[in-house]
Order: structure tokens, then sequence, then C-alpha cells
């Protein structure tokens, strides 16, 4: 059996035995796109058709493209990963002392991953929330450790982006990536045409955590945990139905309301996995290919409460003491990285093996991690 039609049934199995709704899959190696898979429905009603082309959100896979666009937007301007944050955002108190650089924001170490309760302005309130953050006393010493920051990276990332370009991350992601290198990627401002290939989000119908992912649910029933905190910051959108509600959606929300498709994803991965290049032109810059690929930090994440790993700006998979990655989201290679997003959708790039990886759905489960409907197709890709 071929490896296309043995990824055919094991994504079909989404379906069958694991209430999957609507999802598409997208594999690229070495420039060109070898598996493309969509089934099911974009809608709940199940009348509508899911194909190649439909759109959804994709929750945290945001982060994937907004990183790459905060590391365009600083070498467009000649500014280095490693400059500090306060050269261009002198107001963050968390970067006040001057320690704290671009590449540590864009990893997770910024101590900034939650707002304190009297310091949590609305989601869509920009500016309000931008000033909550310059005034937030850092949960750790920036630097000095990391813990994910799901809703805050998308704010500390775009305003950088537009105090150095003068365009929104969503706007300048659009105009010097999506666009040019057609890739139906939305990080808001999208037109309204778009709305035709919209998948509709659907919550977990149960909770239903792994075993390594307790821990955090255990801190996410507590009303004074970092992990609740970090989930609630900046406040609204406390269910997750609400991400199919165009405010949010059209708000340019960089950590976790961007839209796109399957292909759309792999397809960016695709120029990571090879040096910055698509169809042999060179459409990213050496130090930005190299900067998402170097590990930044590892060990215990503050947020999430279990081992991660992040390099300039993605998840990569963490090591043991002897050189064994501790899970393999991102397939064997101890070089490939990416982003999931809450609910199952899972993106990232194999530079080793010059592969790239998509999977987009609609049904959301339960989890912090990526599920067995993409873990699956991923560890066959590999077998």
């Amino acid at each position: 059996m071929s490896l296309s039609t043995s990824l055919e049934e094991r994504f079909q199995r989404n379906f069958r035995e694991r209430g999957e709704l609507g999802a598409s899959l997208s594999i690229w190696k070495d420039g060109v796109e070898i598996v493309s898979l969509a089934h099911g429905w974009r809608d709940p009603m199940r009348e509508i058709p899911w194909t190649a082309d439909t759109l959804a959100p994709v929750w945290s896979a945001t982060k994937g493209p907004a990183a790459i666009t905060f590391l365009l937007a600083l070498e467009t301007a000649g500014i280095s990963p490693h400059d500090p944050v306060a050269k261009i955002w002198p107001e963050l108190l968390a970067a006040s002392d001057g320690r704290l650089t671009f590449v540590q924001l864009l990893s997770h170490q910024a101590g900034l991953p939650a707002l304190s309760p009297g310091n949590r302005p609305h989601v869509l309130s920009h500016g309000e929330v931008i000033s909550a953050l310059e005034n937030q006393k850092p949960y750790w010493t920036p630097g000095e450790g990391h813990g994910y920051h799901p809703r805050t990276l998308g704010y500390l990332l775009d305003e950088v982006v537009r105090r150095v370009t003068g365009m929104t991350l969503g706007s300048f992601w659009k105009t010097r990536l999506a666009e040019p290198l057609s890739l139906d990627f939305w990080i808001g401002d999208f037109p309204a045409g778009v709305l035709d290939r919209l998948a509709t989000m659907v919550p977990p119908r149960m909770q239903n955590p792994s075993e390594e992912e307790l821990p955090f649910y255990r801190e996410l029933a507590r009303p004074d945990s970092l992990a609740l905190a970090a989930f609630a910051s900046p406040s609204g959108m406390r269910g997750l139905g609400e991400i199919n509600r165009l405010e949010y959606l059209q708000a340019g929300l960089p950590a976790f309301g961007g839209i796109g498709t399957a292909r759309a994803l792999a397809r960016f991965y695709q120029a990571l996995a090879r040096d910055g290049e698509i169809d042999g032109i060179p459409v990213l810059p050496s130090r930005v290919v190299r900067t998402s690929r170097e590990l930044q930090t590892s060990g215990s994440d503050q947020t999430l409460l279990l081992s991660t790993a992040f390099t300039g700006g993605f998840k990569t998979d963490p090591l043991d003491v002897n050189g064994r990655k501790h899970r393999a989201l991102f397939g064997p290679s101890r070089s490939a990285f990416g982003q999931p997003g809450a609910g199952g959708s899972h993106a990232f790039a194999d530079p080793e093996n010059g592969i790239s990886f998509a999977y987009v759905m609609n049904q959301m489960e339960t989890g912090i991690l990526p599920n067995r409907k993409a873990l699956d197709l991923v560890d066959l890709l590999y077998s």
C-alpha cells in the first residue's frame, strides 16, 4: 500500500471512529505538495461540504505565521532579534532594564503570560491591552525561565511590528508574505468573499485530557492559578465557540485569531523547511529562518506545567538528558518545529527531511497538545 493510500485510510478513520466533522491534510516535500486530503462538513448541521479550499480558524497555529512576520519586520528595519526590546518599546515595564531581547519575547520568556485580575481589559480593546501589558509586573524575571503566553504574545508581537513598520502585524503578513506567496491565510482584515469558504468551529463535546496534561487542568480549576489567568488575559472570549464571531476574526489577533487552509499552512512551513525558499525563489532572509530554527529555551513551562521547548517563535519537542525526544509532536527529527492550535489543528516544518505538514479541522477536542487525529497521521508519515 502506498503512503498516500495509507494516509487517506488513516485520515478517513478520524471520521469513522473519532467524530471528526470536517478536516484537511496537506503534506509537502522538497517543494511539492505530495498529499492533499479533504473530507466532511464545514458546519455542524452537515449541510455544507468541506473541501481543500475550506478556511477554518486555527487558534494558536496562528502564532507560526505571526512569528515569522515579527522576525521579518525586525529584519526589514535592520534590527537584530537579540537586540533589547526597550530599543523600540521603552514603556514596557518587563523590558525596562534593557535585558529582555526580541527573541526572548518571541520564545515565551518575557514573564507576561497573564495580566493581573485588576489589569485585564477586553481582548478587542487593543490600546487598553497594550497599556495593561506596559504596566504589568512580570510573573518571573524576564529571560530567566519560560511559560506559554497563549493570548498576550500576540499583542506583544503586534505592538513591536506596529512601532517598526507602521502597520499591524496582520497587515504586514498580508502585504509581505500571504499575498506574494499566494497563501490563503489571514490574520484579520480578510475580504467579505472569504466568508463563503469559512468553516464553523464546534467546541469539544467532553473533557478528556491526556495524563501528561492533567496537572495543567487541575491548575485551570483553581481560581488563583497562573494557568487560568493566562487563558483569561485579556478578558473576553470565555467560550470556545466565540471564535466564530466575525468581530474576533476580523480583529487581527496574532496569537489565536488566524484563519486559513491546511494547504496554506503547509506551504508556509515548506519555506521554513527549505531554508526560506518557495518555488525556487528565496522568500525569507537567512537570519529569519535561522532564528526560527534555533532553540531558545527548554524545560518546565510555568503556564502549561509540563516540559516545553521553544525556538525563535515556534514550539519544538523537548529532549531528555540522553537527547531523546520527550514527546514527538513534530515527527522523529530533532530539528522539526511548529505550532499546534487549540482543538486539534497542527502544523510544522522538518528541515532535515524537507517536509512540512498541516492538519486543519473544525470539531475541537480537549487538550493543550495535539491529539491523535493529527498525531497518528504524523506517525504514519514517518513510519
